[in-house]
């Protein structure tokens, strides 16, 4: 008997990804663009978010600002929107100025201010209890790399058999590095920003908790040298430890990663030795020191009425990278998501009671 051979799976993208699609049917559709940009002499940065939840109604909107002496401006929100035509929504505005070469960013509204932002383990008390100030942001995003990722299609065309919807997280997915500079304006604080960080988007069903846990760290030392890990997954034996690395103009993959980390009394991250290894042989040996870190966190309502909750810590992070004889420092996030079981984080690093 002769077995069917596999179809071979390859990745698709166009300038025309860079815009909003056709919503599946899926309640749970999200079109998602993510920006991050940090100045690494001054020690600031930040990141946007907006995921168009059209079929339910609302996006999911989220400013975080990460200022000097650890402090951090942030706003949530989920603003309604009735179609999927632009990214736009909440006083945040992601523009496509020519795809896959320059986004700009634009926000107007205002940031809670936080001086201790892990009081965001707490949203109620957190936004309660510190002043809202007002905020304006203009940063543009320039392409320092090729794409990397898109929508995987089998080689004929054909659609991947779908995953369900309440186990999905995107099917589709692309990332690159950037040039920032532009101005945040915070209250009565102006900053210039002139730095690096990675945009990425995706598409496609999504749910927070159809991820048991990961660990994304994306990091940029100049505009020829960039790498991004990440290890997906609670279960050693299924993990999936991924990523890549940029050098010069060119992505190779990351075939093999690990991340330990050091964590405080919440269970946060504040530091993480890394080791990671390239298609082409070379490996790198990085450290993070978390700068500042904010605890958020989603829920959800299973059918039965369960109530998941799962918590990201998302911290603006220095890494130090020694490969082939030099040692070079960056900037860049250690955005960890885990769901929360009694209290506590249940990622395979986190230590156990």
């Amino acid at each position: 008997m002769t077995s069917t051979p596999k179809k071979k799976i390859i990745t698709v993208l166009e300038p025309e990804d860079e815009y909003p699609h056709t919503p599946d049917a899926a309640t749970n559709y999200n079109e998602s663009m993510y920006l991050n940009g940090f100045d690494l002499d001054q020690q600031i940065g930040g990141w946007f978010r907006l995921g168009n939840r059209v079929n339910e109604g609302y996006a999911e909107m989220s400013v975080c600002l990460y200022l000097p002496g650890g402090r951090v401006g942030f706003m949530f929100g989920r603003p309604k929107i009735d179609n999927n035509d632009e990214m736009r929504a909440g006083g945040l505005h992601i523009e496509v100025v020519e795809p896959f070469e320059h986004l700009r960013v634009s926000y107007e509204g205002n940031v809670v201010l936080l001086d201790d932002p892990a009081q965001m383990t707490n949203p109620r008390v957190a936004f309660k209890e510190n002043p809202h100030v007002a905020c304006e942001v203009s940063l543009d995003m320039h392409g320092v790399s090729p794409m990397y990722g898109g929508r995987p299609v089998y080689e004929d065309g054909s659609e991947i058999e779908k995953v369900a919807n309440e186990k999905s997280f995107a099917k589709a997915h692309y990332e690159q590095h950037t040039k920032v500079t532009g101005t945040m304006v915070v209250g009565d604080e102006a900053f210039t920003i002139d730095g690096l960080g990675l945009r990425d988007k995706s598409w496609g069903p999504r749910y927070w908790q159809a991820i048991s846990s990961y660990r994304w760290l994306p990091m940029v030392f100049d505009e020829g040298f960039a790498l991004m890990l990440s290890v997906i997954g609670d279960d050693p034996a299924t993990m999936r430890r991924s990523g890549m690395v940029l050098e010069g103009d060119e992505y190779h993959k990351i075939v093999d990663c690990t991340v330990e980390t050091t964590y405080d009394e919440l269970f946060h991250q504040t530091s993480m030795t890394c080791w990671a290894k390239s298609e082409t042989g070379k490996e790198y040996k990085i450290a993070g020191d978390v700068v500042s870190l904010i605890p958020l966190r989603n829920r959800r309502k299973t059918p039965d009425g369960d109530e998941l909750f799962t918590r990201i810590t998302e911290a603006m992070t220095t890494f130090t990278c020694e490969h082939d004889g030099v040692t070079k420092v960056g900037m860049g996030m250690s955005e960890y998501l885990d769901q929360m079981v009694d209290g506590r984080p249940t990622g395979p690093d986190v230590p156990k009671p």
